[in-house]
């Protein structure tokens, strides 16, 4: 029987018709594994009874006279025995087969158990051959002795039957020619009465053989049933190994940066506050200095692998017992205890400020730095902290690159006046408590108006005038700032619609909007549909931009597109001292340029300032672009612009800005005084 030959026979291990899977063909094997361990321990057991049953054997034909023949018949016995104990002792690599090894080694230890149950059957008969010969002792069962030879070929067959239920083979190859030999021998003596014990003999042979083979179907299911349970605890419990593994890596990624394998910003702050218990925790916030530029020059990748060595590098700095997490983009955060420690802040500022300053493969020194913010104050949770840290950062990268600046009371006040904006912006919305001033804005002769500014103003009722970049930080913190765009579009559009009822309608209305405004809201689509929907001519209204929008030019170029599309001027405001490059002046779909006020001002006395005013004004005939001078603040100053042939003219000098009830007085005024 083949090892195929025995897949079949095994339940549920092939269906009809088709090749068993190999899940069946490893249990065949374990199943023959345990045949073989079965086999060797019985023959182990039967042998030395084989032995002590020939050596009586021998002393019968000795006291019968035929001693000689008994010797040399043991001896051939005791040979065969021996060789069946040492195949049974020999090693068999088949034995360490196991469901987990794999399939190749599977495959060979397989065969080497087959190998082993060949050598034993063969052994087997081998032993049933000499026994086969026992009639030579009793004269071909005639002898006196007959009894007692038939009594003991009976009983050694039915014991090894008995022995015998792994592997049929073996016991049928061990019976079949001793009893085959007595009916033979019965048979040639003659006589009824030995013919009829002969068919007995034969009909023993059968009963035998089919109790032998009966007994080796039990034990394969057996050893089926032990190894399918075995196979499946095994199985439950790689699955249940599997499904910790699954449920530690879950709970690793809810709690960690996958990139840099950080803590994430809710599990910093989850580990964060038990720390604030003692009153010494300090927290540094850090951004990196110029990252934007490594994405933008070497990649996302190259950008993805500096954020890994920046959290190696971040590591290796931290004090012991220290929490460091990745917030998100390129920030990062650090909270210790210095007092535990002895580590002063501004020590581990300047460490962690080193560290990232070494160089990084794959681009020159110098490109990377890290601002940092530091609160060492004691706060009622972690979120007042971080808003603490963040203003220190905010403080610190408008300094420089490379710095860290400790949150004191000077950065609170402003804090809290930020948070006061935030809180009472969305009631001054509602209320109408913000303005929009105009300031005009003068041809040549200073006297002809061209156009007019908006410039937002709120009166806060406790802070008083409130800075217009406060305000727009305040929106944007708030989440106000398509709120706030949009009631500043509403009193531009208010004041174009005036202008046109005076006769003005030449007038441009310029309004401004931040970098921040034109990457986050849909100011295109915001913009056009309010004038449609007033009947505003588009090319009335103008929208001012910074230099500093030329940093993304991806999230805003469409949106300025559009809007050059629909007819409405863009101007690109305090020229000379951001970020603009002559392609960019195309890109951001340019009208009109005005020059800083840092250039205008002392113009008269300053013979580099007024170069880089000839310059501009240059740029400016060359690339048909008109050129507005802000900030005349003094008459000597609009006199040496009207002498270089500046053409539209702006500040305090020609007018300051003025809320709306003024500017209408000042134009019924002008109005009246033409007439």
């Amino acid at each position: 029987m083949t090892l195929h030959d025995l897949e079949d026979t095994l339940p549920g291990l092939a269906g009809p018709g088709r090749a068993p899977d190999a899940s069946g063909r490893r249990l065949a094997a374990l199943v023959r594994r345990d045949q073989l361990e079965a086999v060797r321990r019985s023959v182990l057991t039967a042998i030395p009874v084989n032995m002590l049953l020939g050596l009586a054997s021998v002393l019968v034909a000795f006291q019968a006279g035929n001693g000689r023949a008994g010797m040399i018949w043991y001896a051939a016995s005791t040979g065969a025995n021996l060789l069946r104990i040492g195949l049974c002792r020999a090693a068999c690599p088949g034995l360490a087969l196991t469901a987990a090894m794999p399939p190749d080694m599977a495959a060979e230890a397989s065969r080497s158990v087959e190998r082993h149950l060949r050598a034993c059957t063969c052994t087997a008969l081998l032993s049933g051959l000499v026994w086969a010969f026992l009639p030579l002792l009793c004269a071909g069962y005639t002898s006196p002795q007959t009894l007692f030879y038939l009594t003991i070929t009976c009983g050694i067959t039915a014991g090894a039957v008995t022995h015998g239920t792994a592997y049929a083979r073996i016991p049928f190859s061990f019976i079949l020619l001793p009893l085959l030999s007595v009916a033979f021998c019965l048979f040639a003596a003659g006589g009824f009465d030995r013919a009829c014990l002969a068919t007995c003999v034969l009909l023993y042979l059968a009963a035998l053989s089919r109790t032998a083979f009966q007994s080796e179907a039990g034990f394969r299911e057996a050893s089926r049933l032990k190894n399918d349970a075995t196979a499946l605890a095994r199985s439950r419990a790689e699955a249940q190994a599997s499904a910790n593994a699954l449920v530690e890596e879950m709970r690793w990624r809810a709690t960690h940066d996958d990139l840099t394998g950080l803590l994430n910003r809710a599990a910093f702050i989850q580990q964060a506050e038990p720390c604030l218990t003692t009153g010494t925790a300090c927290l540094l916030l850090l951004d990196l200095d110029g990252f934007k530029s490594v994405n933008d020059v070497y990649g996302h990748q190259t950008g993805d692998r500096v954020l890994v060595e920046v959290a190696r590098r971040l590591r290796a700095t931290l004090p012991p017992g220290g929490l460091a997490a990745r917030l998100g983009g390129d920030e990062f955060a650090v909270l210790y205890d210095p007092e535990a420690t002895g580590l002063p802040y501004a020590d581990l500022a300047a460490g962690l400020i080193a560290a990232v300053a070494q160089p990084f493969d794959g681009f020159d020194e110098g490109r990377l730095g890290v601002s940092i913010g530091v609160h060492a104050e004691p706060e009622p949770n972690l979120m007042a902290m971080l808003s603490c840290a963040d203003e220190a950062l905010y403080a610190s990268k408008a300094a420089g690159r490379n710095r860290f600046r400790l949150f004191d009371m000077g950065l609170r006040d402003r804090l809290e006046m930020r948070w006061d904006l935030e809180r009472d912006l969305s009631h001054a919305l509602v209320e109408n408590a913000l303005e929009v001033w105009f300031q005009p804005i003068y041809a040549l002769d200073a006297r002809t108006l061209v156009g007019l500014e908006a410039l937002v103003r709120w009166q806060h009722p406790r802070l008083g005038w409130i800075a217009p970049p406060d305000l727009i930080a305040a929106a944007a913190m708030a989440g106000l700032t398509e709120s706030l765009l949009r009631f500043i579009l509403d009193q531009v559009c208010r004041m174009m619609q005036i202008l046109r009822a005076e006769g003005l309608g030449t007038v441009r209305v310029a309004m401004n909007v931040s970098p921040r405004e034109m990457a986050q809201i849909p100011v295109d689509e915001i913009v056009i549909a309010r004038l449609g929907a007033l009947g505003l001519p588009p090319a009335q209204l103008e929208i001012e931009i910074t230099e500093e929008t030329a940093l993304d030019l991806g999230a805003v170029q469409g949106k300025l597109q559009a809007l050059s599309r629909a007819g409405i001027r863009v101007a690109l405001d305090d020229f000379g001292i951001g970020y603009s490059s002559l392609s960019s002046l195309r890109q951001l779909r340019a009208d009109r340029i005005k020059i800083d006020r840092s250039f205008v001002t002392g113009l008269s006395a300053s013979d580099d300032k007024r170069g880089l005013v000839l310059a501009v004004l240059g740029l400016g005939n060359l690339l048909g672009l008109e050129v507005v001078a802000e900030g005349v603040e003094s008459q000597e100053d609009l006199q040496t612009l009207q002498a270089m042939g500046c053409p539209f003219l702006q500040g305090y000098h020609l007018g300051r800005p003025m809320p709306v009830s003024t500017l209408e007085a000042t134009l019924f005024a002008n109005r009246t005084q033409a007439a």
